[in-house]
C-alpha cells in the first residue's frame, strides 16, 4: 500500500462526473489531496477541457500522479497523452490498473464509467496506487517511449 500522502489531479466530462465524488471521497479518506478540475456536473461538455488541465497538473510536478474519468476513457486517455510527461493508460479492471503501474510506469489513468462500476472504480484506483513500477526490462521500454 502507498504510504506516503499524495496529491492527485482529477478530470472529468459529463459521462464520467458519477465516479468523481466516490473516487474524490476514497482518495482523501485515504489522506491524499485532490485537485479537482471538473466538471461538475452531467451535462454534456467537451472532455479535453478537464482532462488537460488535470494531465498537465502530472507534467508539471502540482500533481504526483492523475485520473481522468469518461464514458469509456478511451478519450481522457488520448488527451492525457498528448501532454509531455503523461503516460496515462486505460484501465478496466484490477489486473490492468496493477500493469499500467507495474509494466508502464503510468502516472495517470482513465476510467469509463459506462462499462465500469463504482465499486470496480474504487477498487481500480486503490489497485494503481498500490501498485509499483518494476523496472528493469520496463523501465528500457519506458525510456523509447519518452523522446523528444
Amino acid at each position: 500500500m502507498n504510504e506516503k500522502p499524495l496529491t492527485v489531479s482529477i478530470g472529468t466530462d459529463h459521462a464520467g462526473y458519477p465516479l468523481k465524488a466516490p473516487i474524490i471521497s476514497m482518495l482523501e479518506a485515504l489522506g491524499h489531496k485532490v485537485l479537482d478540475f471538473g466538471c461538475d456536473s452531467e451535462t454534456s461538455c467537451d472532455y479535453p477541457d478537464f482532462v488537460r488541465p488535470a494531465a498537465e497538473a502530472v507534467a508539471s510536478g502540482e500533481a504526483d500522479c492523475g485520473i481522468v474519468l469518461g464514458g469509456s476513457g478511451n478519450g481522457e486517455a488520448i488527451v492525457a497523452n498528448k501532454v509531455k510527461g503523461v503516460r496515462c493508460g486505460v484501465c478496466w479492471d484490477e489486473w490492468s490498473a496493477q500493469l499500467t503501474k507495474e509494466h508502464n510506469n503510468a502516472n495517470c489513468i482513465a476510467i469509463g464509467a459506462r462499462p465500469v462500476p463504482e465499486a470496480l472504480a474504487l477498487k481500480i484506483v486503490t489497485k494503481w496506487l498500490d501498485a509499483t513500477f518494476e523496472g528493469g526490462r520496463h523501465e528500457r521500454r519506458i525510456n523509447k517511449i519518452e523522446v523528444d
